[in-house]
């Protein structure tokens, strides 16, 4: 039986996930208030790069561009451009408005997350599922209101 505090679990890393978005917001939120928004995106994706290839370097990952089907180039393309352009939209959210109700509207990628997963992955979801779906859109939607 796993526990959400198993390491190999991915309930584990889901919870870290968040915890980082977390403070992903707050981190950007102060790091924006003295640049561009754009430019602080692409300071922020940099430092990724080099994190990302110091863990594939220091866990023995890499592996030649050829030894990668060409399926799997294209959809790791395709979710790299819509990261960046979530990233864009996120720091000049950022930029725009307060963190507490930035960061609650772009969690509705959850809702978002879920239909498309729905649509076109034919994943199935249970009645409590989408009922917190609903409620995270909710959550949204009235942190948004004045």
């Amino acid at each position: 039986m796993q526990t959400l505090f198993q390491v190999t679990s991915w309930q584990f890393w889901a919870l870290l996930s968040a915890v980082f978005a977390a403070l992903t917001a707050i981190l950007a939120k102060v790091g924006v208030s003295d640049i561009n928004a754009d430019l602080a995106t692409f300071i922020r994706t940099v430092v990724i790069l080099a994190v990302a290839a110091i863990l594939v370097t220091a866990t023995g990952q890499w592996r030649t561009p050829g030894g990668i089907p060409p399926k799997t180039w294209a959809f790791l393309a395709l979710s790299g451009i819509a990261t960046g352009l979530s990233w864009l939209c996120y720091f000049r959210a950022l930029k725009l408005g307060p963190a507490s109700q930035v960061a609650p509207v772009d969690k509705l990628s959850v809702v978002f997350t879920t239909l498309f997963a729905i649509s076109f992955l034919g994943e199935r979801i249970s009645a409590k599922a989408a009922l917190g779906i609903v409620l995270i859109a909710a959550g949204a939607v009235l942190t948004t209101l004045k």
